[in-house]
């Protein structure tokens, strides 16, 4: 099952909807009403929250619609999360050939980490799939794209084992981890200033439900302006997402809702020689396979 958050041309609302074909949805909260049911289905918190109730009534709704869908030329795609309860989970390093270029352009040691590195983004970062990121040379001119695979958790836990990791998981969407590199290295090693301008955390297009995908080996692509900057797949990440949910629950709990970032692949543009950064009139398109593609214009503030 495809999930968006959309909003209607002529409206500010922001509505749950489920993505039927390429170019329509079905408006969950009509349907809920239609069925004159009482589940919570005004955002997707409230989606994720309902639990497996929930999804049954989503599935009975896909299945034998009751209203007309919405047509998307209609309606504009936002991120599906447009404003996470806390920060967006993220993590570094996590394919080979990233550690093998970042440890060139960092001088690192070399040795492959045991614990996988965490930092986060703040809610406020979260972008549309299609919206605007802010560009202010004033502030910096070293924008970078990091595509990655988002995860979204369904049920929350503590301590959670690798082999039920997986249980927890409600679905997937694409994340473009937009970084600003001087920013970013600035703060005596602490990433998240340079990770969290307003922004620079488009996701969408959708979640797809964990049912409907298998994560383990998905084709995911950064394009700027046409051109390929990174091409690789999802079964090349280092740290599994069992091992990622398993680490991040450790003593800390996870709820519904919660999004981990896992990662992005070789390509970045502060490790290509010269380095490549994007400027205002740029175009990002961020992709994976079996979910969808972002389009974001490089804008200002």
């Amino acid at each position: 099952m495809r999930l968006v958050t959309y909003q209607m041309l002529d409206s500010q609302a922001l509505n749950t909807g489920i993505q039927i074909s390429r170019d329509q949805v079905l408006d969950i909260a009509a349907e809920v009403r239609a069925r004159s049911a009482t589940a919570n289905v005004n955002t997707m918190l409230d989606i994720i929250k309902g639990g497996e109730a929930t999804m049954v009534l989503l599935r009975e709704i896909e299945a034998h619609p009751k209203t007309a869908p919405i047509m998307l030329n209609k309606a504009l795609l936002k991120a599906p999360i447009p404003r996470p309860l806390k920060n967006v989970f993220c993590v570094g390093w996590n394919y080979l050939e990233h550690f093998a270029e970042g440890g060139a352009k960092m001088q690192d040691d070399g040795v492959l980490p045991t614990w996988p590195v965490f930092f986060s983004k703040a809610p406020t970062a979260v972008n549309g799939p299609y919206d605007v990121i802010p560009f202010d040379a004033d502030v910096s001119t070293q924008l970078d794209w990091e595509v990655e695979l988002g995860v979204i958790i369904g049920k929350g836990g503590k301590n959670i084992a690798e082999a039920d990791a997986m249980n927890h998981v409600f679905g997937y969407t694409v994340i473009n981890d937009v970084t600003w590199r001087d920013i970013q290295r600035r703060h005596g090693g602490q990433w998240d200033k340079g990770k969290s301008l307003d922004g620079t955390c488009p996701m969408g297009p959708c979640i797809v439900t964990a049912d409907a995908l298998a994560h383990t080996n998905l084709h995911l692509t950064c394009r700027v302006n046409g051109v390929t900057k990174q091409d690789s797949n999802t079964k090349h990440l280092y740290f599994k997402l069992p091992r990622l949910i398993h680490d991040l629950s450790l003593g800390q709990t996870l709820e519904p809702g919660d999004i981990i970032s896992s990662g992005t692949p070789e390509g970045v543009g502060y490790a290509r020689t010269p380095p490549e950064f994007m400027a205002a009139g740029d175009l990002l398109e961020t992709e994976i396979e079996g979910i969808g593609v972002m389009r974001n214009p490089i804008g200002a503030f």
